[in-house]
């Protein structure tokens, strides 16, 4: 099969079955797609300017609280990462769950992850 007919299907996936499939890799290949990331949030504020770079924040995670499992849901939901890197968030405090996010992206990853009983700083 050319490279070319699996990007066709990829980009008739669904947003869904791409998550699926990116899980598959990471867990086939033993990689991360999250260690792309970083990379492509350091360009991202060079193209907005010295004022994108000053409205981006960090969401920290100090405190997984006493309803673990549903924290490391909805990190999984927040991150798309797979439920081991997930867990070693909630494990490792304090943790960074996402980076150079706006301010309202902010506000929301934290209201979620307070929501299910974590405890959360914006940086």
């Amino acid at each position: 099969m050319a490279k070319e007919d699996i990007l066709q299907q990829i980009e008739e996936m669904s947003v869904k079955d791409l998550a699926e499939l990116v899980e598959m890799f990471e867990e086939r290949f033993n990689v991360s797609a999250a260690a792309a990331a970083p990379v492509a949030v350091a360009v991202a504020p060079a193209e907005g300017g010295a004022d994108a770079a000053s409205e981006t924040l960090k969401v920290v995670m100090t405190s997984s609280g006493q309803k673990k499992i549903q924290v490391i849901k909805e990190i999984k939901e927040i991150t798309g990462k797979g439920l081991k890197d997930c867990k070693e968030l909630a494990d490792n405090l304090p943790a960074i769950i996402k980076e150079g996010v706006s301010n309202d992206e902010a506000t929301s990853i934290r209201e979620k992850l307070e929501a299910a009983g974590a405890e959360v700083e914006l940086q």
